[in-house]
């Protein structure tokens, strides 16, 4: 119930009209009500409302950004090789010092699909869902090195119900039951862009949102996942995003430049195609990484070219992280880790009569934190970059546009699996889509230990570990 301190709180920031309808509602919708006031840090609310929290100069920063310390495609940048590194990172799999987490807070909106991101059906062939085909790796990796990988999935109020109702459905996609762990983002609450007021999204509760994927610290902290984590020995947390699809989960190559640099979080970048492209342009400033979002980088840092022609600053980020565990910990004890950034958004509202809105124009500010601010604070930060046809394809944008459609990622699938046959000795006749299961072949080397010379692929296959050839 709302306590008369609460409700002197909100006197205090001028917020008592989310309190309109209290008389109306029953005994569990004030309950619902003054739980979500409860979990609101109004003090903090009022310092972004007025816009006075410490936001990054990026202008400033972009004119000191160089180019991050990196490991090229091909291995160069370093002293280590790509051998070394794949030693070292199998070393660190098979003494189980590693654990996934997929960020899973999305609903598949965008792409026309009703559920969350994480159930889209993906695979060229055999339609497994995304978690499916993560999962699959997981435990293809597991058995690989002899160990129990533990996979954390971050839901949002949107997704975690369902979420957690899939995997329970289907034995946790053929996980171990207790090494998976599903754990709840937090909320910010959104406000009218005009006035700063906070919205109601019904009579009994606020307008909320995800606080970002830089929630996932805190979330980790209060889900208990860190403390599962010490408890079982885990010292490194391979991090992505639930719409990557060719995600190179737990590369030990990867793993291993982490480890060899003594980084504390290393991440993934595609070479920029061109000046303006819409990722998170990873820099180093001062001896430490940061990202410089493409719409906060001036044009002239974002054209500006080295001697060979190629853009200065040409690392873009695809949210894949190793993040040292106890790294994060440190992280999730300082409450000012990572900033709120502020994004214009359209969010449905019930206006002073108690109508519902759905506005058509963007109408309230939304609050979130972005897990790639937590890069200045890293010690040894360095950035690997992977070619996008190996490693990215995003899935965000419904049949029809030009970029990271459904259609784009699973062509994507099957012509990085087209490419292991044939390197296998294998042939694939155009236009047909193949599909390889981790169970068969994790990555083109091992694809090439299994007995695909002379085959020849002319309709659509599935290989999976149980393949007749």
């Amino acid at each position: 119930m709302l306590t008369d301190r609460q409700h002197d709180e909100l006197a205090a920031h001028d917020q008592t009209h989310v309190l309109k309808f209290w008389d109306e509602l029953d005994e569990a919708g004030r309950q619902k009500l003054a739980g979500q006031i409860g979990d609101v840090d109004l003090d903090q609310l009022a310092t972004l409302i007025a816009d006075e929290d410490d936001k990054p100069d990026f202008a400033a920063l972009a004119a000191e950004a160089q180019p991050p310390r990196a490991v090229g495609a091909d291995g160069s940048g370093v002293d280590w090789s790509v051998d070394q590194a794949t030693d070292a990172g199998e070393q660190a799999l098979r003494e189980g010092k590693l654990a996934a987490i997929v960020v899973a807070g999305g609903q598949g909106t965008r792409l026309g699909f009703d559920k969350p991101k994480g159930m889209f059906p993906i695979g060229p062939v055999s339609r497994r869902t995304l978690f499916q085909v993560f999962a699959d790796r997981i435990l293809a990796t597991s058995r690989r090195y002899g160990v129990t990988i533990p996979l954390y999935v971050m839901t949002s109020d949107a997704t975690d119900a369902e979420t957690r109702r899939y995997f329970r459905e289907n034995d946790d996609l053929g996980l171990p039951a207790d090494s998976v762990r599903i754990f709840k983002q937090g909320t910010m609450p959104a406000v009218d862009a005009e006035t700063g007021k906070l919205l109601l999204a019904a009579k009994d509760s606020l307008a909320l949102s995800p606080d970002g994927h830089g929630g996932t610290v805190k979330a980790l902290s209060a889900g208990g996942c860190l403390a599962d984590m010490r408890d079982r020995g885990i010292e490194h947390l391979f991090y992505f995003q639930v719409d990557n699809p060719l995600v190179q989960l737990l590369d030990p190559t990867f793993i291993g430049h982490h480890l060899l640099s003594g980084s504390e979080l290393t991440s993934q970048v595609v070479r920029k195609r061109y000046p303006g492209e819409r990722v998170g342009n990873v820099v180093e400033v001062d001896g430490r990484m940061r990202v410089i979002e493409y719409s906060d980088l001036p044009e002239a840092a974002a054209e500006a070219t080295d001697a060979d022609g190629s853009l200065r600053l040409w690392a873009g980020s695809i949210a894949v992280h190793v993040f040292d565990v106890d790294f994060l910990r440190r992280a999730s004890q300082s409450a000012a880790a990572l900033p709120f950034h502020r994004a214009l958004k359209k969010v449905p509202f019930v206006d002073p009569s108690g109508r519902p809105v759905r506005p058509d124009q963007p109408n309230a500010i939304k609050f979130e934190k972005f897990i790639f601010d937590l890069l200045p604070a890293a010690r040894n930060g360095i950035v690997v970059e992977v070619l996008p046809a190996d490693a990215f394809a995003p899935v965000k944008n419904a049949e029809g546009a030009e970029t990271d459609t459904a259609g784009l990622a699973k062509q994507a699938m099957s012509d990085l699996h087209a490419h292991w046959i044939r390197a296998a000795g294998g042939r694939v006749d155009d236009g047909v889509l193949v599909e390889i299961s981790p169970f068969f072949a994790i990555d083109s080397k091992t694809c090439q230990a299994s007995p695909l010379a002379g085959l020849h692929v002319t309709a659509n296959q599935f290989f999976d570990k149980a393949v007749d050839l």
